[in-house]
């Protein structure tokens, strides 16, 4: 069942982008690829993105990275709560490094096992999303039954199945 949202994909190799949909088909609602990196704010404005997908390289013969890099900070600069996964083909430690440093959520290379990407993707939006501390929920949720009850003590504690005095204590909580 297709659960993570959407996924832009951006790889000047069409091969990869029907690689990469097959790979995620089912995994994703909506998965838009990009051949054209030019494209990636626009795309970026118009849809709502919950992670891309970045290669590394555009142009042929030049496999350093900076492209990808120069794309990440651009990204970043403008949509800096989206995600990014950087992908090459020329797996080097030194441009992984460089590139989580610039700010990406993490780094995969091409070929890429299938599994492993899906699991860096999900964690890449999982990590993204805030968890609410448990104490905070309640808080909220006990006053939501105090303001529901307009104030009638007596009543929120009955649906909330507590004493007066523990939604006394969690009332008076800091």
């Amino acid at each position: 069942m297709a659960n993570y949202g959407t996924i832009l994909v951006v790889d000047d190799n069409p091969a990869i982008l029907t690689a990469v949909e097959i790979c995620l088909d089912g995994v994703f609602q909506r998965i838009i690829t990009l051949s054209n990196p030019e494209k990636i704010l626009t795309t970026l404005q118009q849809e709502e993105v919950d992670v891309v997908l970045l290669d590394m390289n555009f142009s042929l013969g030049v496999n350093s990275g900076q492209e990808g890099l120069m794309w990440l900070r651009t990204i970043h600069r403008q949509h800096e709560d989206i995600p990014v996964v950087l992908a090459t083909a020329y797996a080097d430690v030194k441009l992984a490094v460089k590139g989580l440093k610039s700010g990406a959520v993490d780094f995969v290379t091409k070929p890429w096992d299938n599994d492993e990407l899906i699991r860096v993707l999900k964690d890449a939006i999982d990590h993204n999303k805030h968890v609410v501390p448990l104490d905070q929920m309640e808080a909220e949720h006990v006053r939501k039954v105090v303001d529901k009850c307009h104030g009638n003590i007596s009543r929120a504690a009955e649906l909330l199945g507590i004493t007066r005095q523990t939604l006394y204590a969690k009332i008076r909580k800091p």
